[in-house]
């Protein structure tokens, strides 16, 4: 409303010259002093801003997520689960307990590689506050707080390979060492509560947690790991009327406990003095679950340039990320200086050589169709096959043999066309240790350019050149290995070099216990690409990183192509190819060989991978996945029915879904 001035009556009224003259001095005025707007101007929005708020929305979607998790039923989720998919099967245990089903054998469970947590008993300064905490397992807090301390604490001695001066790292104990990775991740843990639920409880199950870092044998060296499985397997089937145990490992946990089984029963002080008949005393079964006997590409790849398929996809997403020196904490490099000192990983790099794997024209899995597998068992898998053999010439040629390749050319070429100059003997050139770019040590740096160039110009490397390769690029870490892991196939079982342990985990240069009763299972998913071998190009950037790196642009777009971001895939577990977890059991241990002389029983039990079908799943319940299958509803029913008495015929006997059968066939191995 405006508001109207009243002239007082005694104010004089103004002449209209004097009111001109008024308006003439309040528009020098405004001119002089303008009035503000009252529009107010947008406020910036920073960067800062924009975190800020960001990190307010997870915070507050993380406090309502959570708010609704306590306060929902806890049947909720299968609630909605059974609405969206139909009724979920009852769990294993569940099941098996209705059938009548009770604990019968003590089970041990043996972690693999990376599943088994690890604590700190004595640190350096900057690990104060820390002892008795995970270092590895759990939240991996440290990793995020203080890294380049962790890296120290996590890494072994380059010359020994055991512990560093004034550091200590331990495996936890009990249950608890593998049941979960992180939290909310199972590793055990589903097993675990299935075998609770028909009478199982701690004094009947067994963590045989280690030090996964550490060769096998120096296990027993250091923290006598080996002597403390022998001894609590004596006290569970003393404790338990003499009934056997039943053994389940899981990934490296298959070759440590194949190292075990040689051990145990070998004379002091290498050996555990158990005596031959120890493993025929003392065990019903060992079910192995994705256990990677003859080695895994994914090794190589791992030592050769701290990679694989999931870190060659990271660098498609975000190039140049992972290489950056952020904090001065350089990723790759120190990956690769910690993980060279853990001498467990040389256990897996690919054992047979050619006669396994395959060379420059030759390959098992030759003509491998992954839309194409349909074979149900082992009955029905050669019929099935035989509708294959004439799509194959249709299909291009994959030469799984050319484990790594410099090069999408070069891993397709006729090997009559690729032009290779030897590395063995060449010398290793100027260094490439770089100050300005604050260098991590790695073994690279003693190669030179002269050395690194060496080794792409050989362009393609074989499982009879790999172990060479690795000698060159690094030779202290293989020097290491050397002395207690080897890789080849044996020609005379009974020559006495072979009672030395390095060869007790390799199933191609040692025999199984004399145990005709005792059962072995090969347990493993099928129907997930898995890495079988790789293309590789030099490092952009190879003065400050490390100078190979997996050629993610290298790419096939036809249907059926296997090759992918650089990494040609077959048939297996996703970490674990079928022909390295089946080929013992479908051919090298089956029936009496040399490898296996008193004939014990072999069972091939294969999980066709199945997706969850939504969120509320989890990671599912007919996972073939390398860790997720230990959620698999089928595997834990067949662990449970041997645990409870059953035999590997009276779980059906073999169930098979790949072409492990036709494979192992292709392979001339004398037995």
């Amino acid at each position: 409303m405006a508001l109207i001035r009243r002239r007082k009556p005694n104010e004089p009224s103004k002449t209209s010259v004097q009111r001109e003259e008024e308006e003439e001095e309040e528009d020098d005025s405004k001119n002089k002093h303008p009035k503000k707007s009252y529009k107010k101007s947008k406020p910036k929005w920073s960067c800062l801003d924009n975190c800020c708020w960001f990190v307010g929305c997870i915070c507050v979607t993380w406090w309502v997520l959570l708010f609704l998790y306590n306060v929902m039923p806890a049947s909720f989720p299968q609630y909605v689960t059974e609405a969206i998919t139909g009724p979920m099967p009852d769990p294993p245990g569940v099941k098996l307990r209705k059938e009548g089903l009770k604990a019968k054998h003590p089970v041990v469970f043996v972690p693999g590689i990376v599943t088994g947590g690890l604590e700190l008993w004595e640190g350096h300064q900057c690990a104060d506050g820390l002892f008795r905490k995970r270092l590895w397992g759990g939240a991996f807090g440290e990793v995020y707080r203080r890294p380049l301390c962790w890296v120290e604490h996590m890494s072994l001695d380059n010359e020994t390979g055991l512990d560093p001066p004034g550091i200590r790292v331990r495996p936890v104990c009990g249950l608890v060492a593998a049941d979960y990775f992180a939290p909310g991740y199972f590793v055990w843990a589903v097993l675990i509560a299935n075998l609770a639920r028909i009478g199982y409880e701690e004094k009947t199950m067994y963590m045989a947690s280690y030090d996964w870092r550490l060769s096998f044998q120096n296990t027993e060296v250091r923290d006598q790991t080996l002597s403390r499985i022998k001894s609590n397997i004596e006290l569970m089937v003393a404790t338990n009327g003499g009934n056997k145990a039943v053994i389940i490992p899981h990934s490296m946990g298959a070759l440590y406990f194949l190292h075990f089984m040689k051990w145990v029963e070998a004379p002091a002080p290498m050996g555990g003095g158990g005596g031959p008949d120890w493993c025929a005393k003392h065990i019903k079964a060992v079910m192995n679950i994705g256990g990677p006997f003859l080695g895994v590409p994914k090794a190589v790849s791992g030592l050769f340039s701290a990679e694989a398929k999931d870190i060659a996809v990271a660098r498609a997403i975000a190039p140049g990320v992972l290489d950056k020196d952020l904090f001065g904490f350089q990723t790759m490099q120190h990956i690769m200086r910690m993980s060279r000192t853990w001498d467990s990983t040389m256990s897996m790099i690919p054992k047979g050589g050619a006669t396994i794997w395959g060379d420059l024209d030759w390959s098992p899995e030759e003509g491998y169709v992954p839309s194409k597998r349909k074979q149900k068992n082992a009955d029905t898998q050669k019929a099935s096959q035989d509708g294959l053999e004439s799509n194959i010439s249709q299909i291009k040629r994959t030469n799984y043999g050319r484990i790594i390749s410099f090069g999408k050319d070069v891993a397709e070429a006729l090997s009559s066309d690729i032009e290779r100059i030897d590395f063995r003997d060449a010398v290793k050139g100027q260094s490439v240790a770089n100050t300005s770019c604050r260098d991590v040590w790695t073994e690279y740096h003693d190669m030179g350019f002269g050395g690194i160039k060496a080794v792409a110009e050989y362009k393609v490397y074989t499982a009879g050149s790999i172990l060479d390769l690795l000698h060159f690029v690094a030779p202290k870490m293989m020097e290491r290995g050397s002395a207690h892991f080897s890789y080849g196939i044996a020609d005379d079982l009974d020559n006495p070099k072979y009672q030395h342990y390095k060869y007790w985990s390799n199933p191609l240069e040692t025999k199984l216990p004399n145990a005709p009763e005792m059962e072995i299972f090969s347990l493993y998913g099928v129907g997930i690409p898995t890495e079988r071998s790789y293309v590789y190009k030099l490092s952009p950037s190879a003065e400050c990183a490390i100078p190979f790196q997996i050629d993610s642009s290298a790419d096939e777009q036809y249907e059926d192509s296997c090759l992918k971001g650089g990494v040609y895939t077959v048939d297996g577990d996703e970490t674990v190819p079928v022909l390295s977890s089946g080929f013992m059991c479908a051919k090298g241990w089956r029936g009496k060989t040399r490898f296996n002389p008193s004939g014990s029983q072999m069972f091939i039990r294969e999980y066709d991978h199945s997706p969850p079908t939504n969120l509320l799943e989890g990671r599912g319940t007919q996972s073939g996945a390398h860790v997720d299958i230990m959620g698999n509803f089928a595997l834990i029913e067949d662990i449970m029915r041997v645990a409870a008495g059953a035999t590997g015929e009276e779980l059906g006997g073999d169930q098979v879904y790949s072409d492990i059968f036709k494979w192992s066939e292709k392979i001339h191995l004398q037995l």
